[in-house]
């Protein structure tokens, strides 16, 4: 066990932790960022992304990449650990891991990101960015003309869904019960759109396919009655959870788990900020983390300067 004394820890190592880690390092403040995984978190997994400025399409690998690497010719410290916990001791920091290391600091960036809950079925992962994704605005433009499927029935599922049939020739939400659990005025929009169908009392059993997904067996958990749909692509959207569980003190949270922060990214707690989707906020794109990561980082180093007189 040792301790190791930086200005800026960074906890998570996506597209707001990278930024925020880059932009610490490159104002000469000793930054270190520590991910448990590969640096470029979630975007890692998505085959195509075609919405960041400046690229027509590129993989999340080779953004990941470009973005670690940037981060490293600035002078950031990567390191490849587990965070258990985040504490305070006076004005001080602390980030504790599982190797047993403690890490302190003036200031910490919380960059942990989020996990939406998956169906669990056969094909779920083998397909995962060819056909099965959990971000509309991400991916739907890859479907244009196909039949779409969404799974859920809460808000964001028939949200989204909507927003899926700019693209689709259909979009089918299927949903595990008999009426959706979306707001009413969500739901009577939805009702009227003429792109959209519903498959009720039906759950996904496994998805299908061969280098991309084609098609989904189903049962309807009131009859056991078995089907086959076939699409092009399923988005599911069952739930998405903050991994905003690290910090020992009370923090301020939505009803959601989302840490609440304000416009500097700081969070209830003097000295710890939050970017990216374990923030509360509207979108969860790669530019608003981004956006984060810078605003925390700047933040952050104002907060060192003021300590150090």
């Amino acid at each position: 066990m040792a301790e190791r004394e930086y200005d800026i820890i960074v906890v998570g190592g996506g597209p707001g932790g990278l930024t925020a880690g880059m932009y610490g390092a490159r104002a000469n403040v000793k930054t270190v960022m520590i991910e448990k995984y590969m640096p470029g978190g979630q975007i890692t997994n998505t085959h195509e992304i075609e919405d960041y400025p400046g690229f027509d399409l590129i993989s999340g690998a080779e953004l990941a990449m470009k973005m670690t690497e940037h981060a490293k010719r600035f002078g950031l410290e990567i390191v490849s650990d587990e965070v258990r916990e985040v504490f305070c001791d006076g004005e001080d920091r602390l980030v504790a891991t599982a190797s047993g290391d403690v890490y302190r600091g003036k200031a910490v960036i919380l960059s942990t990101g989020g996990s939406p809950n998956l169906l669990k079925v056969p094909g779920e992962m083998e397909f995962s960015g060819k056909g099965v994704s959990y971000c509309a605005i991400c991916d739907g433009n890859f479907f244009k003309d196909q039949v779409i499927s969404v799974v859920g029935g809460g808000d964001a599922a028939v949200e989204e869904a909507m927003f899926l049939t700019r693209f689709g020739s259909k979009v089918i939400l299927i949903h595990r019960r008999d009426r959706l659990r979306a707001q009413k005025i969500i739901q009577e929009r939805a009702f009227k759109n003429p792109k959209m169908e519903f498959i009720w009392d039906t759950v996904v059993e496994s998805i299908n396919g061969d280098t991309r997904v084609r098609s989904l067996s189903l049962k309807n958990v009131k009859n056991g009655e078995k089907s086959t749909l076939e699409v092009g692509a399923i988005f599911v959207f069952i739930g998405f959870v903050p991994n905003s569980n690290i910090v020992r003190e009370p923090i301020r949270k939505d009803p959601n788990g989302y840490i609440i922060t304000d416009e500097k990214m700081e969070t209830s707690i003097k000295g710890i900020y939050a970017c990216g989707d374990v923030r509360a906020q509207l979108v969860r794109q790669i530019t608003n983390a981004v956006g984060d990561g810078t605003t925390a980082a700047v933040a952050a180093e104002k907060r060192i300067e003021e300590l150090k007189g």
